[in-house]
């Protein structure tokens, strides 16, 4: 897709997220990648959401549906009343239990799409230092989060400057291993860490999505 067409895509969810029942709640949204460093065309689309957890939860509804679609967690790993209106979109973990980051994908991300989502309980700044800190305790570089990304929305509140800034390509990024440098990576891990990351998006198709608990 064109820059113009990535940065109508973001709103578009941005504004699904802000007007409609989520499979969680959701706090932030961030773009990250290509359409950050203002590239054109828009190879893969890189979206970061911050979730909450549900609050109080409703075991009886959890018992309902299980019993019903065979899916555990309903009414506590997400909402119930989402789940109970799109049970197509309920998708579960290989422990059988509700996946919030697999749901939020199925409702927002058409399969096909060159989406790709992150989602965690953790702010998008603070999971990209978890994950770079662990990524490098164990050299498992594929874990890094590229950390130029822009907050689109948080807490209800959309921000048009950062909507305008990645139409006009106008933020100002360093590179991937320069970036990966600033958050404390050696100069040699930094340049391997970036060159893993490039391997890994060119061999990702479709829609695809990512989930952490911090």
């Amino acid at each position: 897709m064109n820059r113009d067409q990535a940065v109508d895509r973001l709103a578009t969810l941005v504004d699904r997220v802000e007007d409609e029942t989520m499979p969680v709640p959701v706090r932030e949204v961030w773009a990250f990648g290509d359409v950050a460093l203002g590239l054109d065309p828009v190879e893969r689309l890189d979206v970061y959401l911050t979730k909450d957890v549900i609050m109080g939860g409703d075991s009886e509804a959890a018992v309902a549906f299980e019993a019903e679609y065979g899916v555990k967690g309903v009414g506590t790993s997400v909402r119930a009343e989402w789940a109970e209106a799109h049970p197509d979109r309920v998708r579960a973990s290989d422990n059988g239990y509700a996946a919030p980051e697999k749901c939020l994908a199925a409702e927002l991300v058409a399969e096909d799409e060159p989406i790709h989502l992150e989602v965690c309980n953790a702010s998008f700044e603070d999971n990209v230092r978890q994950r770079l800190k662990g990524a490098l305790a164990r050299d498992a570089y594929e874990e890094v989060l590229d950390p130029r990304g822009v907050c689109l929305w948080v807490d209800g509140t959309r921000d048009e400057e950062a909507f305008d800034r990645l139409r006009e390509a106008s933020l100002a990024m360093p590179t991937l291993p320069a970036a990966l440098g600033m958050l404390g990576a050696d100069e040699d891990v930094a340049r391997e860490a970036a060159d893993v990351l490039e391997r890994r998006r060119a061999e990702q198709e479709g829609a695809s999505v990512r989930g952490d608990m911090v």
